[in-house]
């Protein structure tokens, strides 16, 4: 129960940044920097769809605690699940690998590209780690599949 009121806390979090807080802080940066005002909108659009992914991973962790509850989580419904939070993770690095790439391209300064490498390589990381135990959930569902086959 802890955990779920963890989720719901950090989704409500992630939706009052993208409607409130993110809108806001990126007209204070058009306002404050008119020389970037024409990042306003792009910038706004690409934090709203990373902070997506993290409430997609979110909801799926959600999903996947019922099936713990459920006591079927060795099953197929457990792969859809698992399967949505490592589309989630890729889309939010490429998401990430496209601002890399165009601070590099735009920014001139080497401070904001060597700090979204770092996140690039820890969002990959991560999701390496999700395949990793995506395959390992697929050899107990099938181990357990086969014992109950046996039993």
């Amino acid at each position: 129960m802890p955990l779920r009121i963890l989720l719901a806390l950090a989704f409500a979090a992630l939706l009052l940044a993208q409607v409130l807080f993110l809108p806001a802080l990126s007209g204070a940066m058009a306002e404050d920097s008119p020389e970037l005002a024409y990042l306003r909108w792009p910038t706004l659009v690409v934090a709203v769809l990373g902070l997506g992914c993290v409430q997609v991973v979110i909801v799926c962790t959600w999903k996947l605690l019922t099936l713990v509850e459920d006591d079927r989580i060795f099953s197929e419904a457990s792969m859809v699940w698992v399967d949505a939070i490592v589309g989630a993770i890729a889309v939010a690095w490429l998401l990430l690998f496209g601002t890399f790439v165009w601070s590099l391209v735009g920014v001139g300064l080497p401070g904001p590209p060597v700090v979204l490498l770092l996140v690039l390589v820890a969002v990959a990381v991560l999701g390496l780690l999700v395949v990793v135990m995506r395959a390992l959930l697929r050899q107990a569902t099938t181990l357990r599949t086969d014992m109950e086959a046996v039993i």
